[in-house]
């Protein structure tokens, strides 16, 4: 086992008006680094201009994501051994705008998950006297997995369908919808249904699968959407139902 690895880093750096290029970083191969140490590695002891995002280093906060080797990881969680003999490449997540090195603009995504309302919606409230709004191991169960989303926006630097066509919803906003439409205290399903029942929205969809894949996780959008879907075209088929009986 060699005892250093390559880093090739994307470099931009907007001041100097070229376009971004790789810079190679050689950093000591240890067994218990990560890419994440790496790149701190070269912050500390060898190119302090590198610029990058991190915050708890435990694959919580979601603000480590990036390009590696291709595939969009956390890499607070990627090891180097498993990289080995190298090189590693790191750039910024796909599909979005880079704004210095690997710091990518994700006003986008907020935006977008905003616009999804992901919140509790009542239509009306039950009088404090009558207590809290109870809810069995059960309901949920039916939307946990969908609660787990850390808005790290691998999903969507790994859906071709953002990539072509940024107006789509994507994967995280859309399965965070979905979970507060299987939560039972939730009365806004048919107010996000009306949202994203569109071109941009579930429709846009084409199944690929790959922002399940690379969900650090376990949410599933893929599984998230299609759910969703069911649930519009079931609204579609009733509304048209109703239309035929008057």
């Amino acid at each position: 086992m060699p005892t250093n690895i390559t880093l090739e880093v994307l470099r931009y750096m907007p001041e100097d008006g070229g376009a971004p290029v790789f810079q190679e970083y050689e950093v000591p191969l240890r067994s218990d680094w990560v890419v994440l140490d790496a790149l701190n590695h070269v912050k500390d002891h060898i190119d302090g201009t590198l610029s990058y995002r991190w915050s708890c280093r435990m694959g919580v906060c979601g603000s480590c994501g990036m390009m590696v080797n291709g595939e969009p990881t956390l890499t607070c969680a990627a090891f180097l051994e498993s990289f080995a003999p190298g090189p590693i490449r790191v750039e910024p997540l796909a599909h979005f705008p880079v704004i210095r090195d690997l710091v990518v603009e994700g006003s986008d995504f907020m935006t977008k998950l905003k616009d999804v309302k992901p919140w509790v919606i009542r239509k009306e409230e039950k009088p404090l006297s009558e207590g809290e709004y109870r809810q069995t191991p059960e309901e949920l169960a039916d939307f946990k997995q969908y609660s787990m989303c850390i808005n790290c926006m691998l999903c969507y630097s790994a859906c071709p369908v953002y990539g072509l066509e940024p107006g789509f919803t994507g994967p995280a906003a859309l399965a965070l919808a979905q979970r507060y439409n299987l939560d039972n205290r939730d009365q806004g399903n048919e107010e996000r249904m009306e949202l994203l029942s569109n071109d941009e929205g579930i429709w846009s969809c084409t199944m690929v699968g790959e922002c399940s894949e690379v969900c650090p996780k376990g949410v599933d959008p893929a599984g998230a959407i299609q759910r969703y879907k069911l649930a519009g075209a079931a609204d579609w088929w009733k509304s048209l139902i109703t239309r035929k009986s008057k």
